[in-house]
């Protein structure tokens, strides 16, 4: 048995318009560029209620950015697989869902 055979799971993957792409790198840079500043402001000592504004900010960017990832995945993959008539999607979507509202 493979390392594929065994574990199928990781073979899934979204075909990406490279506009849709290029907005969730673009959104993807701003949290890493805001993280740093964060880690910044930490080596400078910096006032806790400052860094916590900026996680705050943070912790927003990434809800945004999984809002956004959410519904093209809607949009795209889980009508496409309805449509297929891959009905377990829908399970998938709601674990999915699940972990994102821990």
């Amino acid at each position: 048995m493979t390392d594929k055979e065994i574990c199928s799971c990781h073979e899934k993957s979204t075909v990406r318009l490279e506009q849709e792409r290029k907005k969730l790198i673009h959104r993807l840079n701003r949290i890493e560029g805001q993280i740093r500043g964060i880690k910044g402001m930490v080596e400078k000592d910096a006032y806790c209620p400052d860094i916590l504004v900026q996680s705050a900010a943070v912790n927003a960017a990434i809800n945004a950015f999984n809002k956004e990832l959410l519904a093209n995945h809607i949009k795209g993959c889980v009508v496409r697989d309805l449509k297929d008539g891959k009905d377990e999607v829908i399970d998938e979507l709601v674990v999915t869902l699940q972990k994102l509202m821990k």
